[in-house]
């Protein structure tokens, strides 16, 4: 199965380029990921990751 994609995809002209375009999406995306991870500010990052521990914010699902 792998060789029919191959020879099908082989005859499409630019289709190396494909690789390459979805790598470096992936990468600016990571890379900006990274630098806002690292310019949060530790305050809100604690309010997030303390979110599901919060008895105040829980809904009843059980009075519906």
């Amino acid at each position: 199965m792998l060789k029919f994609v191959k020879q099908n995809l082989e005859q499409i002209d630019g289709v190396s380029i494909y690789p390459m375009i979805s790598l470096l999406i992936f990468f600016v995306f990571f890379v900006a990921l990274f630098f806002w991870v690292a310019t949060a500010k530790k305050q809100h990052i604690e309010e997030v990751s303390n979110i599901p521990l919060d008895d105040s914010l829980t809904t009843n699902i059980n009075k519906q």
